[in-house]
C-alpha cells in the first residue's frame, strides 16, 4: 500500500514524526509537502497535493495533518473520488473505513500526541472497508452529483 502524507506548517511536526512511525511499519510513503517547515504556507495546497496522489493511484491512501484537521480534511473532500475523514480518535478511524471506505485520513496536531496520532493511523490502516451492501450502497451515494 502506498501512502502520501501531507501537512501545512501546523502540522509539519507531527507528520515528520508520522513518516517514521510509517518506516517502521514497513509502508512505503511519500511526502506531499510541504517539504520544509513553512509557517507562510497554506493548508489547502497540500491537501490537494495529497487527493490528488490518492485518486489516480490504485489502492493508495493519504494522512493530511493541520492543527486541528478540519481545514484539510475539507479540503481534500473537494476532489472527486476522495472520502476524508477528521478522526480524532481510534473509534473514529474505524467507522470511517468500515463504514465509509475513507481513503484519506485528517489529523489536528494541537489535538493529539504522536503516540497517539499513531494509534489512530494503525487502527486506520488495518481496518477494512465492511461488505455489506448497504455500505457500499451509501458510499455511492456520496460520490459527486455535479
Amino acid at each position: 500500500m502506498t501512502i502520501f502524507i501531507g501537512s501545512d506548517h501546523a502540522g509539519f511536526t507531527l507528520k515528520q514524526e508520522l513518516k517514521k512511525y510509517l518506516d517502521t511499519l514497513g509502508i512505503k510513503c511519500e511526502d506531499a509537502g510541504n517539504i520544509v517547515f513553512d509557517p507562510t504556507d497554506d493548508y489547502p495546497d497540500f491537501s490537494y497535493a495529497v487527493a490528488r496522489k490518492v485518486r489516480k493511484t490504485r489502492g493508495a491512501r493519504g494522512i493530511l495533518i493541520c492543527d486541528s484537521g478540519v481545514g484539510v480534511c475539507m479540503a481534500a473532500n473537494k476532489v472527486s473520488g476522495i472520502r476524508a475523514v477528521n478522526a480524532y480518535n481510534i473509534k473514529i478511524a474505524e467507522k470511517s473505513r468500515e463504514h465509509n471506505n475513507s481513503n484519506i485520513l485528517c489529523l489536528g496536531q494541537d489535538y493529539m500526541s504522536s503516540r497517539q496520532a499513531e494509534k489512530i493511523v494503525k487502527a486506520w490502516l488495518e481496518t477494512k472497508f465492511s461488505a455489506a451492501t448497504r455500505h457500499h450502497r451509501r458510499v455511492d451515494k456520496i460520490e459527486p452529483r455535479v
